[in-house]
């Protein structure tokens, strides 16, 4: 299976935001950051917060930040939200589809795969490797808040 550039974008914006969970981050910093469009970037992430995986403020000081800890953020379920097709093969237009054995060999792969990424929350992902902040585009230091 290959995953769309969708998830892979969700994913990337649940990492970034998963090493300091309680901070609001702009989305062009993450953008910035990942060298990638913010147009594209927006969708995704309207999309994640409207399936309740991230909460948004608006406004001078808004951004988006995790709307549940990393440890309550399954990593199947995320996948299953930003993926629309899990079929490996296109089976439905093929005339021995209903006797093929190959199809429930495919399902029972796809079903194995999901079960992995089910296995893991976001904070179980941030904890295999060491922080990555040094391999992103450098961005901009935050303004401060002036009095």
């Amino acid at each position: 299976m290959r995953l769309t550039r969708y998830t892979d974008y969700a994913m990337r914006v649940l990492l970034y935001l998963g090493r300091e969970p309680e901070r609001l981050c702009p989305i062009g910093e993450i953008a910035q950051a990942y060298g990638i469009s913010q147009n594209h970037l927006m969708k995704v992430i309207n999309d994640l917060v409207n399936a309740g995986f991230l909460a948004s403020l608006r406004g001078r000081n808004g951004g988006i930040r995790l709307a549940r800890p990393p440890a309550e953020i399954n990593i199947g379920a995320l996948v299953r939200h930003t993926e629309d097709d899990f079929d490996l093969v296109g089976c439905g237009n093929c005339i021995i589809a209903p006797a093929c054995g190959l199809t429930s060999v495919l399902d029972e792969a796809m079903a194995g795969f999901m079960a992995v990424l089910d296995g893991y929350s976001l904070a179980d992902v941030l904890a295999r490797r060491p922080d990555f902040s040094y391999l992103l585009n450098p961005v901009a230091p935050r303004e401060t808040a002036r009095s």
